[in-house]
């Protein structure tokens, strides 16, 4: 076979012949992938992992992320390793810090990598690439501006800014670049609650006598508030799905803001919800949501969490892309504005915290979508 060509099982080749710096995968021996992102963000790179493990089995694959964000790819099938960044570093003094930078390079050093992959802007990645010494690097084409970036890496792909591709089709390009062309079946996301997990959400809902598929999971809050629903409307949907006859269960990160929305939403509900607002943990989260009939959300990583472990999702989408950001490879129903403005990215109307693409999205409109993804309409 020549070289830089890659072919399954069946000798189907995915290289295009026009491709003339492909990356010889069999010659490799290990691969880092970065990704200093948020939680939603690290969880789109999960198809990069199993899609390199698939076309080169013998990979030793490991991730450099936030300590914050592992848990989204820990358990995950294709990873050997994973190397984590704690923000705390900064707060806890220059000394600290140099040592705590010191001994993650070193250790990253002693893998010797092969090929260095990097999926976002952040410098760290260019600097790794570097100070790795690894053969191959792979990241982002950021323009003519940055020509230290650019000669830091062997291989930049391109990237069509706005709300035109799916993230993890973003993060797939890298791949591509390299030579490799995922299949479909490639491109779902892996997330892996663990034993444990599975086994805490069986015992919270035994208790509460409910089983698989007998309730709707719905996570109303984000840490960005300007990507939430309207509070009122939000009381009214759960209101109007508990008069249909569904039992719900709602959650929330265990920050004070959102557990405070959590509550406001929930005070004026006369009928109970199972209410596990600020008590899982993200893999408790993925094994909650994965015995859930349907996930109801804003755009957040609960959702992409949701989309994951292949839960109906029902996402309300304001200022964010939804072509950017929506649920991948799932059923689901996005509920959208036709405000001109929208998607802006913007942090609320004029910075104002408050989106109006969604506030003004009508509870009707989430009813109706609730009922066409439960019947499979």
């Amino acid at each position: 076979m020549p070289s830089g060509e890659f072919c399954d099982s069946h000798e189907i080749c995915y290289r295009s012949p026009v491709l003339t710096d492909a990356i010889d995968l069999s010659q490799l021996r290990r691969v880092l992938v970065i990704k200093l992102r948020h939680h939603g963000d690290v969880l789109l790179t999960s198809p990069v992992f199993s899609t390199l493990k698939n076309h080169a089995p013998h990979l030793k694959i490991d991730a450099l992320l936030y300590q914050d964000t592992a848990e989204m790819l820990t358990l995950h099938p294709a990873i050997e390793e994973i190397h984590t960044i704690d923000r705390a570093w900064k707060r806890a003094g220059a000394l600290t810090q140099v040592q705590q930078e010191w001994a993650l390079l070193s250790r990253l050093r002693s893998k010797r990598y092969d090929l260095v992959i990097h999926l976002s802007e952040h410098p760290r990645g260019a600097w790794v690439k570097r100070l790795t010494g690894a053969r191959y690097g792979v990241a982002r084409r950021l323009g003519n501006r940055n020509w230290w970036w650019q000669n830091s890496f062997t291989h930049l792909f391109p990237w069509a800014p706005g709300n035109t591709r799916h993230t993890v089709e973003i993060h797939l390009d890298a791949l591509r670049r390299i030579g490799l062309q995922p299949d479909l079946t490639e491109r779902r996301l892996v997330l892996e609650p663990g034993t444990d997990a599975k086994r805490h959400i069986s015992k919270i809902l035994a208790a509460r006598g409910l089983g698989a598929k007998t309730f709707i999971h719905l996570h109303p809050t984000s840490r960005w508030l300007f990507k939430c629903w309207a509070e009122d409307k939000m009381t009214a949907l759960m209101q109007a799905l508990q008069a249909q006859g569904h039992t719900l269960a709602v959650s929330s990160a265990p920050d004070a803001r959102e557990l405070a929305m959590l509550e406001r939403i929930l005070r004026p509900l006369t009928q109970p919800v199972v209410n596990l607002g600020g008590q899982l943990t993200l893999k408790q989260l993925a094994a909650l949501t994965a015995q859930a009939k349907l996930f109801i959300g804003v755009d957040s990583a609960p959702m992409h969490i949701a989309a994951a472990m292949q839960t109906p999702v029902l996402a309300l989408f304001g200022p964010s892309g939804d072509k950017e950001w929506g649920p991948w490879m799932v059923p689901h129903r996005l509920i959208t504005s036709d405000h001109p403005c929208r998607p802006c990215g913007q942090d609320g109307c004029g910075g104002g915290k408050i989106s109006e693409c969604l506030t003004t999205l009508p509870v009707e409109r989430v009813l109706q979508a609730v009922g066409g993804l439960l019947s499979g309409a």
